[in-house]
């Protein structure tokens, strides 16, 4: 073995392997990491880190992505994002803001409102500081819509569904055949424009759209009534005696579990409820999971390739939540950092250490599998 074959080895170890079906990352994975970037963005202001965060989920979305329909959804995340800051900035300028301001950009001309309004206003002066809130506030609920954007177009949805816990079966089969609807309304529609402009009749107008409609409904419901056929067919929802104390108690636990996640998730993201939001998290998890697990004795099945989680899969979720907690402790040590002064308007400054952190987030892009159209090897075939 020569010297030059030896060096290349171990470098070829630490590259990320070719996507398969075997070692495919879980859908869970990478929602996991894309939920700890939007945690990470709910608590924060600074436009700086938030587009830190913007930036790192779209690295590795172009880095793993691939050529499923479903991952073509980013850039409509993107658009939206763009869509609800204008929305604030909009609703700033016409309905004003509770922020003091002295700097006045211009002003509209007010709607006069009757005394039990009050408090309410239409019109009237926009200061500087009220639109740099607005843009703020704005782009902070787009970073959270990009970051589950990232999560769209990586995660597999088949394979989430395929992960869910025996208590959400019959969840799960409903979500199957609506997700098969959907895009078959959209072949179909495809499919019957293309055939009626060859046919040289219009294919705008409510007269074309009444035409097509029907066709296309009946279509798309025909195919979603054949694939729930199918799964009946296979056993799909079929239940398993269970006595009544086992469902009550599961009822209990879920339904409390479910209720003690949201408000101790509320508590965290909220700037004084972390004292009961910690204790409360795990509580309500650990009773929703118990939940989870007596519901699962009513179905009776086998999974077929269950999603395995190795170590690639805990390093890109572990990655998320490494992001989620820097930042919730950066907002604790040092919250001006994260939240720049609106009045007196002043510029934000990129605090070094949580922008560091988010960086942790660019993991997924070295260590997840590379998927087919964009390994080196295909990349050198095609040319």
């Amino acid at each position: 073995m020569t010297r030059e074959a030896g060096a290349a080895r171990p470098h070829r170890a630490l590259r990320a392997p070719e996507a398969t079906r075997s070692n495919a990352l879980p859908a869970g994975a990478w929602w996991l990491w894309a939920l700890g970037l939007a945690t990470a963005a709910s608590r924060t202001t600074n436009p700086l880190l938030l587009g830190l965060l913007v930036g790192v989920a779209g690295y590795v979305v172009a880095a793993r992505r691939t050529d499923a329909p479903w991952a073509r959804s980013y850039g409509a995340f993107i658009k939206l994002g763009l869509f609800v800051v204008g929305v604030r900035l909009v609703f700033s300028v016409f309905l004003g803001s509770p922020v003091p301001g002295t700097h006045t950009l211009f002003t509209l001309p007010e709607l006069p409102l009757p005394d039990w309004a009050q408090g309410v206003r239409i019109g009237g002066r926009v200061t500087a500081e009220q639109v740099v809130f607005a843009l703020y506030d704005g782009a902070k609920l787009a970073t959270l819509l990009i970051c589950i954007g990232a999560a769209n177009s990586l995660a597999n949805p088949a394979r989430l569904l395929k992960s869910l816990p025996g208590a959400l079966y019959e969840v799960g089969v409903a979500v199957v055949v609506a997700m098969t609807f959907a895009p078959n309304l959209v072949a179909d529609v495809v499919r019957l424009r293309t055939a009626r402009r060859l046919r040289g009749r219009p294919t705008g107008g409510i007269g074309a759209v009444l035409q097509i409609g029907l066709p296309v409904l009946e279509g798309a419901l025909e195919r979603s009534v054949a694939v729930a056929a199918s799964m009946d067919a296979r056993g799909y929802g079929r239940t398993a005696e269970v006595p009544a104390s086992v469902r009550r108690t599961t009822n209990a636990l879920t339904l409390g579990g479910l209720l003690g996640v949201c408000a101790g998730t509320y508590a965290l993201l909220s700037a004084q409820g972390a004292v009961y939001g910690l204790p409360l998290l795990p509580a309500g998890l650990a009773a929703a999971l118990a939940g989870l697990g007596l519901g699962g004795r009513r179905t009776v099945r086998t999974r077929y390739r269950p999603d395995r989680w190795g170590a690639r899969a805990w390093l890109v979720a572990g990655s998320g939540a490494a992001v989620a907690g820097a930042m919730f402790w950066a907002a604790a040590a040092d919250p001006a950092a994260l939240y720049p002064g609106v009045v007196p308007l002043t510029a934000p400054v990129l605090p070094l250490w949580p922008a560091a952190a988010v960086l942790i987030g660019l993991l997924p892009a070295a260590v997840a599998p590379v998927p087919p159209s964009a390994s080196p090897k295909n990349s050198q075939e095609q040319a």
